[in-house]
């Protein structure tokens, strides 16, 4: 989640509608000046016991994090508290029960983007082998009850924590025990915006059902293969979902800023510290009637706060975000940059990728999305079939759309080559939470601690 360390005193006030289409705006850019950010958390575990590191205890998350210093990264405060680090490679976060995020920097090419992600796992690795911790990556705690999960010091998490019961039953489950892992895309206007955004949504479910690995709760098979998916879909229904309205005639920036002033507020950031101001509204904002802050009124930064609170399977802010996978190793780290990298970032790719899907309607997009997180590629198509029916077809696209777009490394190889894990599970029909169930049954004889194993 998005880290904050500083007030933006010198921030102007918000006094047009201009103003908040202006983020948008500002992310369009020609297609050579396109990037890509990765984005991926792994849990943190004792060795010894399979426990979750607390903030402040020797080894614990404050630690791990002070020991990037030797690679080079410097720390972000809160309050006293050590939130986040920042280097070259992006930012590494505090997410609420310590899960450790990698924010990557906007890189040209997936080459890149697999280099930064190798040297991030590396110093974790390094780090972990002398606190005694691990790294697993996973959909969700396979094993931790809420209760176990330590809270990290940051003000929106107390925010947060406060708030999720009030709107759904299982928010504070995507708070405390998930792990994902995203990409943020450029457009080059708000066409390509537009489609960009419509081709995600469509295909979101099949991004879940090829990464989900998510199929445990509390040390017992939960009767879903991304049970992460599904947690979203009883979070907070104001700010989640597959957004209808992206799909309207004539959707645009303006559109998503009537939906985003719709969303109610978390918090407020004022002089180093976060002011609860969940369930109010950022229409009352502009007016100067919050009741978090009577007579201010909103600036640019706040907006851009606000951007941050919502979590639909695609979100806007000034590039695109795909939010629909599971956590995973490395290589599927990897895979998902190149998944989306290569059905948006070429041309060709997103037209035959937007023909597969514009006949969908609004019904059988969500009847499809909501199918996924128990199904993944058995989850019925709409038209008839199933998903994994059209996934050869989809990486097929990306493929073509990598290898378009003709980015090679020092020995010639494009990036065609970081899709081939995906190329393995379509071929098996076996997602990697099918395959961790098939080895809870067989091999581990029911003991789910067994998943450790597979740690870096």
């Amino acid at each position: 989640m998005s880290t904050r360390d500083t007030s933006a005193k010198d921030d102007p006030i918000i006094e047009s509608r201009d103003q908040l289409v202006a983020p948008m705006q500002r992310g369009e850019k020609p297609a050579a000046d396109w990037r890509i950010g990765t984005e991926h958390e792994k849990l943190v575990f004792f060795r010894t016991d399979h426990r979750a590191p607390g903030y402040d205890e020797p080894a614990g998350i404050r630690d791990i994090l002070l020991s990037l210093r030797e690679y080079g990264w410097e720390p972000i405060e809160e309050n006293g508290h050590v939130i986040a680090m920042r280097g070259a490679d992006g930012t590494v976060s505090l997410e609420p029960a310590g899960p450790r995020e990698l924010s990557g920097a906007p890189l040209e090419n997936l080459h890149q983007t697999c280099a930064e992600t190798g040297r991030h796992l590396e110093q974790v690795k390094a780090i972990g082998a002398r606190c005694g911790v691990g790294f697993l990556g996973l959909g969700m705690w396979p094993d931790k009850r809420r209760e176990e999960l330590p809270i990290m010091p940051k003000g929106r998490y107390d925010i947060m924590l406060r708030h999720m019961p009030r709107v759904g039953n299982l928010g504070l489950d995507m708070m405390l025990r998930t792990c994902t892992i995203q990409v943020n895309l450029d457009y080059s206007s708000e066409a390509d915006m537009a489609k960009k955004f419509r081709v995600g949504l469509a295909l979101q479910p099949l991004a879940t059902a090829l990464f989900a690995n998510s199929p445990f709760t509390e040390g017992k098979p939960n009767g879903f293969l991304s049970y992460r998916s599904h947690i979203w879909s009883d979070t907070d229904p104001h700010r989640t979902g597959m957004l209808p309205f992206v799909f309207e005639d004539g959707f645009g920036y303006e559109r998503y800023v009537d939906y985003m002033l719709d969303v109610p507020m978390y918090f407020v950031f004022r002089e180093g510290r976060y002011i609860d101001a969940a369930g109010q509204s950022f229409r009352d904002f502009l007016r100067g009637e919050l009741p978090a802050l009577p007579g201010e009124k909103p600036r640019a930064s706040d907006w851009i706060d606000h951007l941050s609170t919502a979590f639909p399977e695609v979100r806007l802010k000034s590039f695109l975000e795909m939010r629909g996978a599971d956590g995973g190793p490395w290589s599927r780290i990897c895979a998902l940059p190149a998944f989306w990298v290569g059905l948006l970032y070429d041309q060709s790719a997103l037209d035959a990728a937007w023909d597969m899907v514009k006949s969908w309607t609004m019904d059988e997009r969500e009847a499809l999305r909501d199918a996924v997180p128990k199904l993944a590629l058995d989850a019925p198509l709409p038209g008839g079939g199933r998903l994994h029916d059209i996934a050869r077809e989809v990486l097929s696209i990306a493929r073509s759309g990598l290898a378009a777009r003709g980015r090679l490394n020092t020995g010639g190889d494009n990036e065609t080559g970081f899709l081939e894990t995906l190329d393995e599970i379509v071929a098996s029909g076996k997602v990697p939470a099918q395959r961790l169930l098939d080895m809870y049954h067989g091999e581990w004889a029911g003991d789910v601690s067994q998943v450790y194993r597979y740690s870096f």
